[in-house]
């Protein structure tokens, strides 16, 4: 178990939000790690990583803004004999005072009380240094968004000092397994071939312009290069019904943009990926170019990042974030098959 104390800044990532920066965000990270000895092969090869949940309170300093509160799934990654550690964690967070047109217009941080959040901890850890308890010091950096589910969602990013005790309630640690070796290296694995379905609802950043949903179809194969990765090549298509609101009302809204109302929503894009395996779950992570892009939105380059969870050898889910460099688009629910 641990407990941290935490205190930082607020990021300026987009000017909006510079009325929203009056103070030093502080609160608290609690955890719970279970430990990993190697008695699965993936927790060898990944260094015996600790996983777990945790929760943050947060205060941001300003009325507006209000407090958050999130509950989080993590891995811990060690390193340099185990004494420097790297945690990321996702989950869901809740914001006390999200925008509202009346009552608290100048939140355009938040536009909704369910947030998606991310955090990640670089730490110096030394455990047991009395009886059961130890300390740990370092950066943490917390990231709330709702991912444009509902606007407006400006989002905010906090880069944090965090002090923590650290107290393990075992008695004693078990012995870490070694039994891979040079067997491990050697793997082959022939080229495989994904299909994904990927859906959910957002919205345009025009605040009230309506919540619609979008359907993106995948295909790309992949490459395993070794046991913990693989390369990806492959390409999407958009059917985005944001876009099509937005374009019609940016049509009749604004002529000086020379927009017609007639112009297609859908996109294409291809896209090149890596995708890491951590036991069932992995990292998926890609970047395209959109090749078929009749109406300019955010630009033609676009990210995603997310988990998978294979539910067999074939089949697997995902939840993955889409943007556009730091400007989110969407949260995909997918399911898709790897054959």
């Amino acid at each position: 178990m641990e407990v941290n104390y935490f205190k930082g800044n607020i990021a300026l990532h987009n000017n909006d939000i510079l009325h929203l920066i009056n103070g030093h965000p502080e609160g608290i990270i609690l955890a719970w790690n279970k430990k990993t000895y190697g008695f699965n092969d993936w927790e060898q090869r990944f260094n015996y990583p600790d996983y777990g949940v945790s929760f943050i309170y947060q205060n941001l300093k300003n009325e507006v803004l209000g407090n958050n509160a999130a509950l989080y799934a993590h891995y811990n990654f060690y390193f340099f004999k185990r004494n420097l550690m790297f945690r990321i964690g996702q989950g869901l967070g809740y914001n006390a005072n999200p925008y509202d047109k009346e009552k608290n217009f100048k939140n355009i941080a938040f536009g909704t009380h369910l947030l998606s959040s991310t955090y990640m901890m670089l730490n110096y850890k030394k455990e047991r240094i009395f009886h059961h308890f130890g300390l740990q010091a370092g950066l943490s950096f917390i990231h709330y968004s709702n991912a444009n589910i509902k606007a407006p969602n400006a989002s905010i990013n906090s880069i944090t000092f965090n002090l923590g005790i650290i107290y393990n309630l075992d008695d004693e640690e078990l012995e870490f397994q070694n039994t891979l070796g040079e067997r491990d290296k050697v793997f082959s694995e022939p080229l495989k071939y994904n299909l994904v379905f990927r859906t959910g609802i957002n919205e345009s950043d025009i605040v009230a312009s309506g919540q619609f949903p979008f359907y993106i179809f995948s295909g790309y194969v992949d490459k395993r290069i070794n046991r913990k990765s693989a390369l990806q090549l492959g390409t999407d298509v958009f059917f985005s019904n944001f876009l099509k609101e937005l374009i019609f009302y940016k049509s009749v809204s604004f002529p000086e943009e020379d927009v017609r109302g007639d112009e297609d929503y859908k996109r294409v894009g291809v896209f090149a990926g890596h995708e890491l395996f951590i036991n069932k779950t992995s990292l998926e992570t890609q970047v395209g170019y959109y090749v078929y892009y009749p109406y300019d939105f955010e630009g033609r380059t676009y990210f995603r990042i997310g988990l998978k969870r294979y539910f067999s050898k074939k089949w697997f889910g995902a939840l993955t974030l889409k943007s556009h460099l730091a400007k989110a688009e969407a949260v995909e629910f997918g399911l898709g098959v790897r054959l």
